[in-house]
């Protein structure tokens, strides 16, 4: 589930840092296994999961305002490593007092997994860049939910329809010509209510078998931040 303007150079980059976090994620669990464990580098790669979000937004003075957001949900099911990477960046260049930029960047990602983590590589950043561009108004928030359970977990039909319905609010905010600090304001407010959703969700999930039984753990939801 995703919402974003398009880009047409944006495969090459995806695929790019696809591969630099796949192989990231590989050597981590390379590293993680006991001496003497015995798996094929293509067994590894298949219980490895990897999702990659961005949203990316450039105000100029031809295009003075600039608006874009990710709302992602990657379901990784059982893996023993996984590398999550959100990012979220605003520029806004060469505008003047007299006829500023407004460049906003929001990306959202949920990212579930089951069974133990043997590696966990996520990262979760934002950047907002004025620049020369005095009386800008620049805003980039990046929100990172990592939903962990030690048995196999889906998000149900009415669950996904929440989140639909929040990406439809987060995408309703490209409109908005309010201050800085209410559209932030309104993007924690976003994310409150998908982390709320995401903890009753695990909570009504029917509880099957464990992935690993002998390596529970209690279900957890957690969100990561960053806004610049």
């Amino acid at each position: 589930m995703t919402h974003r303007k398009p880009r047409t150079n944006r495969v090459g980059r995806r695929a790019a840092r696809l591969g630099m976090l796949a192989a990231a994620c590989t050597a981590g669990f390379a590293t993680a296994s006991p001496a003497g464990a015995a798996s094929s580098a293509s067994n590894v790669t298949r219980y490895v999961g990897i999702a990659v979000d961005e949203a990316h937004a450039k105000a100029t003075p031809r295009h003075r305002y600039d608006y874009d957001d990710e709302f992602a949900i990657r379901e990784l099911g059982t893996r023993i490593g996984v590398g999550a990477r959100n990012r979220a960046v605003a520029r806004s260049v060469g505008c003047s007092l007299d006829n500023p930029c407004r460049s906003i960047a929001l990306s959202f990602q949920v990212v579930t997994t089951n069974g133990t983590l043997a590696h966990l590589n996520a990262t979760n950043t934002s950047r907002a860049v004025n620049d020369h561009c005095e009386g800008c108004q620049t805003f980039a928030g990046a929100y990172q939910f990592i939903v962990s359970t030690p048995y196999s977990f889906t998000l149900s039909h009415s669950a996904r329809s929440e989140l639909a319905r929040l990406e439809r609010r987060l995408g309703e905010l490209e409109r908005s010509r309010e201050a800085i600090h209410v559209v932030k304001a309104r993007a924690d407010s976003l994310a409150a209510e998908v982390v709320t959703l995401l903890r009753d969700s695990v909570a009504a999930a029917p509880r099957g078998a464990d992935v690993n039984p002998l390596s529970s753990f209690r279900p957890t939801v957690t969100m990561r931040r960053h806004i610049d």
